[in-house]
């Protein structure tokens, strides 16, 4: 509802003819919970099978942002992202990818609450990895 009332009153112009409101409620969702990524692996992904038939590897992700501080000094900020892989996503993460890999992901964002060994409720933030893109794989030496 509020989507709609802010569709009616942007001033479209000439391209309202060529969008509709349906066209315009399928872009926003495929936007919804979206989150892309480039960064690079810091370890290689851990994979496990449930049941026999259902795959899962996590691994996490660097990102760097590079800004100059007040000094003027190159200043480079590192945050670490937690990979989630699913299915054959998950098989091709445990096959091809390893500990820095550059990759970009495609991703929705899932919070999750649980309870550890000490009885103590922990909080994550994960991103459940729907698309990937190796950019390039580490230099190995022979």
């Amino acid at each position: 509802m509020a989507f709609a009332s802010f569709a009616s009153s942007v001033d479209w112009g000439f391209h309202r003819s060529l969008i509709t409101n349906v066209q315009i409620l399928r872009i926003m969702n495929t936007l919804k919970n979206s989150v892309r990524l480039t960064g690079f692996l810091g370890s290689a992904p851990e994979m496990k099978t449930f049941g026999g038939d259902k795959n899962l590897a996590r691994v996490s992700l660097a990102t760097n942002e590079r800004y100059r501080n007040q000094q003027g000094e190159w200043m480079t900020d590192t945050q670490w992202h937690s990979l989630v892989f699913w299915g054959r996503k998950a098989v091709f993460a445990a096959e091809r990818l390893s500990r820095g890999t550059e990759v970009c992901v495609e991703g929705k964002l899932v919070n999750r609450q649980y309870v550890d060994r000490e009885g103590n409720t922990r909080y994550s933030t994960e991103i459940n990895v729907n698309e990937v893109l190796v950019l390039n794989h580490p230099h190995k030496e022979k």
